[in-house]
């Protein structure tokens, strides 16, 4: 057997990550893989580093939770190929994946960076299973 939630208790699972992040994180795109885990060290370079809009996250619905809002940097910080991202409230890392301009977790208008180029987060979203 496997565990059902309702739609209710999904959307609240959904809604608890953005207020457990809080109004301004920061996103970070690095190179290569991420992390083993949200608490392991960063790795790969750091390509960009924005933040957030204070309401970053939309409302969650039907057990899914988009972004809300433009992501975007009119200068990214370094050069290289993006592999991962990591969102994290000062220090902490509370969430990380894959990017690139298809098929990953976060989909960016391009993977390739250069030093003071403006980039875009075309999608980001988070799903709750156990429907």
């Amino acid at each position: 057997m496997s565990l059902q939630l309702s739609g209710s208790v999904r959307d609240a699972r959904l809604d608890a990550i953005e207020t457990v992040i809080g109004a301004s994180p920061t996103l970070e795109i690095r190179t290569g893989a991420q992390p083993a885990n949200c608490a392991a060290a960063d790795s790969g370079t750091l390509l960009a580093s924005l933040s957030l809009p204070s309401d970053w996250m939309a409302a969650a619905s039907g057990g899914s939770k988009a972004k809300a809002g433009v992501w975007s940097d009119p200068s990214a910080d370094g050069a290289g190929t993006a592999g991962h991202f990591r969102i994290k409230a000062g220090a902490t890392t509370h969430a990380q994946g894959s990017c690139g301009t298809s098929a990953a977790d976060m989909i960016l208008d391009s993977v390739t960076f250069s030093v003071g180029q403006s980039f875009t987060i075309s999608a980001f979203s988070i799903s709750d299973a156990n429907a």
